[in-house]
């Protein structure tokens, strides 16, 4: 299958995702005008209450403050750099690393399960496991538990940043591949 891209036709088996920083609360405007731009952004997003001096509002929010993620050519990124409130992607001296697939169709299927998730502190540590029932069928991570409930937490290496995701400890079985 073609993807369009602005410079060329590439295959979307040759683009990787890349995770893209942004401006304080330029979250949403960066992945619109990346996806205004034929690129296939990816925003993240959890439900959260927020407190005003009169009013309690719940919102949507970033799960991963600061930034979006964006699948393309790391040989041609030079439009997403020059995309308002873009601050870098996220890589080294040698260039942008990619996010690995399995984690952003993981952290996909979590946001997609309508279960109620949230930001979670970053773990490498714990019990890997497949979820095999219910919504989240397919996402794997690490289980943790929380207050008496039993999390699945699947985090995103290069930011060092998790995800939680409250399930029902009878949907997993444990794995051994870490995917490290």
């Amino acid at each position: 299958m073609a993807v369009a891209c602005p410079s060329a036709l590439v295959t979307e088996a040759s683009l990787a995702w890349y995770a893209v920083r942004v401006r304080s609360n330029f979250e949403w405007a960066v992945s619109t005008a990346l996806t205004n731009k034929d690129y296939e952004a990816f925003l993240p997003t959890y439900r959260t209450r927020r407190r005003w001096s009169d009013r309690v509002k719940e919102i949507e929010a970033p799960l991963f403050r600061g930034y979006t993620f964006c699948r393309f050519d790391a040989a041609q990124r030079l439009p997403i750099l020059t995309t308002p409130g873009v601050v870098s992607i996220v890589g080294s001296a040698t260039g942008p690393i990619p996010v690995d697939e399995w984690e952003i169709a993981s952290v996909r299927g979590m946001v997609a399960s309508g279960a109620v998730i949230g930001p979670w502190p970053f773990l490498r540590e714990g019990q890997y496991v497949a979820v095999e029932h219910g919504p989240l069928s397919g996402v794997e991570g690490i289980i943790v538990s929380f207050k008496g409930q039993y999390r699945l937490v699947v985090s995103v290496s290069l930011l060092q940043r998790s995800v939680a995701v409250e399930i029902d400890r009878n949907w997993v079985r444990p794995t051994s591949d870490h995917r490290r």
